[in-house]
């Protein structure tokens, strides 16, 4: 980032970006490393506007509609099976 200004509020999100871009480590195979990828999704999201913040709200519309029936489904074989 030679050349650009250290306080400029744009220069520091792009070395930010790069970072992000750069970063490969195996600690992604952890519970922790998963959810440091759920939390760059997070703010990815919150940064995005229009049609790419609409497909992530989409996206976690449906993993949690997804999640919701298999805890569904799961608790309604436990019930049945003791009753």
């Amino acid at each position: 980032m030679i050349g650009l200004d250290p306080d400029d509020p744009e220069a520091r999100a792009f070395a930010a970006h790069l970072d992000r871009m750069e970063k490969a480590s195996p600690s992604t195979f952890t519970v922790e490393g998963q959810l440091a990828g759920v939390r760059d999704f997070a703010e990815s999201a919150n940064r995005a506007d229009g049609a790419r913040r609409l497909a992530a709200v989409v996206l976690v519309t449906l993993v949690l509609l997804g999640t919701g029936y298999v805890i569904f489904e799961a608790l309604e074989v436990v019930l049945s099976t003791y009753s």
